[in-house]
């Protein structure tokens, strides 16, 4: 149901705009677009639009979201059901969530009636995964262990104790709500609260099952596999649905989410796709070239110094990095050659690098030659 538009724009606001002046730009638009109010073609699908608008502008928390994440980003960390939950459309209309939720979102009769207990997805979780280079190379299967929230095995979720039944609520009739008829300058409106005796549960428990003491869930400790695909970046998030806390009234259980680590290597420095390894060679080795093993990350390949290598130059192994997310190609091991000069000399490395120094006609510490 997500708006592909602005919100500031839907209700014609500027992005500085008060709370206040939200609220009046809404009120007016609801007046006009209300299906009460409007049968034309698209007045219901334009109410909509206007209500997400001001359910999420209206809200300090959403709007910052929105404000930094902008439409894409905020459409992935709320859902329709979130964007609606909590906004104050009862100073408004007269009415509660409730009477959003089904006009929106079903329940039999649109605003004016049909309302039915909603379950609530579980809470969503969040763990840590560290990973090594060699294991975004090819891909792995890591075992997690962390504390959720399951359905009770004695009970099997019900809350009640073995042999017995919860039993239907006499006050609301297993709905979980109370309704009030309201009437306001828009029409007939249904406000919706929880059943005061079961607490929105729609039922009640005689005989509460001793695991769960009567709430259904148990905390216990589970061990889950997650696939590491190939390439996978540091900091990257993976989703596992259903892998979160379950649900407190029968809805779908929450998702987890692994927050990936891609560890340091000894080695290899990365660079999105590609590897950076740093080779170390003398400067005989960089002058004359030098035919020399490098490591990679499926064993040692040769590598061709060629004669007069300069410091800091690149030799590119293509294909010998790590695959690209989706599996389009790889990328490749850069190999960085540093010319290492050594610190401490015998006296015949000496006189070598001073008959270098005089055959190239150039000074040295304790000697001068001719043309300098």
């Amino acid at each position: 149901m997500s708006s592909k538009r602005d919100y500031y724009e839907v209700l014609g606001v500027q992005k500085g705009a008060t709370k206040d002046e939200i609220k009046d730009a809404y009120r007016k638009l609801a007046m006009q677009y209300h299906p009460d109010r409007n049968k034309s073609p698209g007045a219901e699908d334009k109410f909509k639009e206007i209500s997400e608008a001001y359910a999420v502008l209206s809200d300090d928390e959403k709007r910052s979201q929105y404000d930094n994440l902008g439409q894409a980003g905020f459409s992935q960390q709320y859902s329709p059901e979130d964007i609606f939950r909590g906004a104050d459309f009862e100073s408004i209309f007269g009415g509660g969530l409730g009477d959003i939720f089904d006009f929106f979102f079903g329940g039999g009769g649109g605003m004016r009636g049909g309302y039915g207990r909603r379950s609530i997805k579980g809470n969503d979780l969040l763990a840590e995964l560290e990973v090594t280079l060699e294991e975004v190379a090819r891909g792995a299967e890591k075992e997690i262990q962390l504390p959720r929230t399951e359905r009770c095995a004695t009970c099997g979720g019900t809350g009640a104790a073995p042999g017995t039944s919860p039993n239907t609520c006499a006050r609301c009739g297993g709905t979980g709500q109370v309704q009030r008829v309201m009437s306001s300058g828009f029409g007939r409106f249904v406000q919706v609260t929880p059943c005061p005796v079961c607490r929105g549960a729609g039922s009640t428990i005689a005989t509460p099952c001793r695991d769960c003491r009567g709430s259904g869930l148990q905390r216990v400790k589970r061990r889950i596999v997650v696939k590491v695909p190939a390439g996978i970046s540091d900091d990257a998030q993976l989703r596992l649905r259903g892998e979160g806390d379950a649900s407190q009234n029968g809805g779908p259980p929450g998702d987890l989410y692994v927050q990936v680590r891609v560890l340091p290597h000894r080695i290899f420095k990365r660079d999105e796709s590609n590897l950076i390894y740093d080779l170390s060679i003398s400067p005989p080795q960089a002058a004359l070239g030098a035919d020399i093993e490098v490591p990679t990350l499926d064993g040692n390949q040769a590598i061709s110094i060629a004669a007069g290598t300069q410091p800091g130059s690149i030799i590119k192994l293509r294909g010998k990095g790590l695959p690209k997310m989706g599996g389009f190609g790889k990328g490749d091991l850069l190999v960085r050659v540093n010319v290492v000069i050594p610190d401490k000399l015998t006296s015949r490395q000496r006189e070598l690098y001073e008959a270098l120094a005089k055959e190239s006609n150039v000074g040295v510490k304790g000697r001068r030659f001719m043309g300098l």
